[in-house]
């Protein structure tokens, strides 16, 4: 019996325009009252499930690819990079603008507008597509942080996107050489999403399934990318989407439906019938 259900946000879970429907907010409402689990698993710093539009949803939170778990009254655990890590990296790219993400917010090495030239890489549709998104990110961001300041904070992960393929091959270089301090599980190739080498969206499942005593082969996971590969790996009952990545589709046991047409809170919804 599937007692929790784990899955990424955006291109899984979430509708085509990355967003929580009345389908998604039915859904696990239907699952929830079932006394299922259900987790969003995300690169996405969330702290809470109230917010990017599930409300009171009672949902658990695996966020910033599981450096961050929440439960439903709060944050359970973090998992942080070691500062050491931020005074090899960050002084070693000053072209690149680091969000250094923490519990306290946001904090970014640079300006917003080297943070905005990483998106230069995406395609334009993308680019067009996403505009809203990144301006409203950038509230949230404080720029030109110095270094000091940012070690002052606990840091549980540090994205950046490189549009100089140059450049971006100098940090996947440096990532490979620092593998004991740093992992870079990004979504998409022209991200770059990194954490401490022990963090993954799987390991940080299954820890909440502990805390929750839900056994491993009693959750399923959803996902589409490359920060998804390691939770897909891990648990049986895995599942990627159509429209996922063929990495995603190869560590997955099984590949269902779009994300467009629903397919993730669908199937949850059907496991949940078959089972009672």
């Amino acid at each position: 019996m599937i007692k929790l259900f784990a899955s990424d946000l955006d291109g899984t879970l979430l509708n085509a325009f990355h967003k929580v429907d009345r389908t998604i907010a039915d859904a696990i409402r239907e699952v929830t009252d079932a006394g299922a689990h259900v987790v969003l698993a995300t690169g996405r710093t969330l702290l809470s499930g109230s917010e990017m539009g599930f409300g009171d949803l009672p949902v658990e939170v695996c966020g910033a690819n599981g450096a961050i778990i929440a439960g439903r009254t709060g944050v359970l655990k973090t998992f942080t990079v070691r500062p050491e890590l931020l005074e090899l990296l960050i002084p070693a790219f000053p072209g690149i603008c680091f969000e250094c993400i923490s519990l306290d917010g946001m904090f970014a090495s640079a300006s917003a507008e080297l943070r905005e030239a990483g998106f230069a890489a995406d395609p334009p549709w993308r680019r067009v597509a996403l505009r809203g998104m990144r301006r409203l990110q950038a509230q949230s961001i404080q720029f030109n942080v110095p270094l000091a300041q940012i070690l002052e904070h606990e840091i549980c992960k540090v994205n950046c996107r490189v549009a100089d393929a140059g450049l971006a091959a100098e940090l996947k270089a440096f990532i490979a050489e620092h593998a004991d301090l740093v992992v870079n599980a990004p979504f998409s190739p022209v991200m770059f999403e990194m954490t401490d080498p022990a963090v993954n969206k799987g390991a940080s499942i299954a820890w909440l399934a502990r805390h929750l005593g839900i056994r491993e082969d009693e959750v399923a996971v959803y996902g589409d990318g490359g920060n998804d590969i390691a939770m897909l790996e891990r648990f049986d009952h895995s599942y990627a989407t159509a429209n996922g990545s063929a990495a995603a589709k190869r560590a997955a046991g099984n590949v269902i439906g779009r994300c467009a047409f629903h397919a993730v809170p669908r199937h949850m919804v059907a496991t949940v019938r078959n089972q009672a």
